[in-house]
């Protein structure tokens, strides 16, 4: 909480008088994760201290907009060659966990640095210029996964017998 949280909000609040001042105001991009968009193994503290980033990029974006100043969010996924993926498989080949990793994530791969970047690009330039308040989530899809109960292939079949099963069961006789 205090390096996340407290860290990221000591940070703004001495930006602010500088990027108020600022013709055009500014931008302050929090980075969060999104480990506490449902919830993460082991995770609890750092689940806690994220949610606190996003909650305090909505609420400061609400309160500086007046002034020009916005604040948005990046709540990166899984992406190689960096601290936190280190702390999550440390030890280990970072090629077999990036394989593993990539076979939760709809896109099929790790985010790199440079995705996180051009985020942060697009976030402080004039295409995101009406944005505050938000954070945009990169990671590939990875935060939206569940595992495919039904091969592809078997479920338009699937579909019409449930659908015929769920039509016979309409009432014969109207109430009315």
């Amino acid at each position: 909480m205090d390096i996340d949280t407290v860290g990221s909000f000591n940070m703004s609040r001495s930006a602010f008088p500088e990027l108020k001042a600022a013709t055009g105001g500014g931008v302050v991009i929090n980075i969060s994760a999104t480990l506490h968009y449902g919830a993460t193994w082991f995770q609890a503290h750092a689940s806690a201290a994220k949610a606190a980033v996003d909650s305090l990029t909505r609420s400061l974006g609400l309160e500086w907009g007046e002034f020009g100043v916005r604040v948005v969010g990046i709540a990166p996924g899984p992406i190689a060659e960096t601290p936190g993926m280190t702390k999550l498989a440390p030890g280990d080949d970072s090629d077999a966990i990036g394989d593993l990793v990539a076979e939760v994530i709809p896109l099929g791969r790790m985010g790199t640095k440079t995705d996180i970047a051009l985020a942060a690009v697009f976030l402080c330039s004039s295409a995101g210029g009406f944005i505050t308040g938000e954070t945009l989530v990169v990671d590939g899809g990875h935060w939206l996964f569940k595992p495919q109960m039904l091969p592809r292939d078997m479920v338009a079949e699937m579909s019409r017998r449930i659908e015929g099963k769920s039509r016979a069961m309409a009432p014969t006789k109207s109430k009315l």
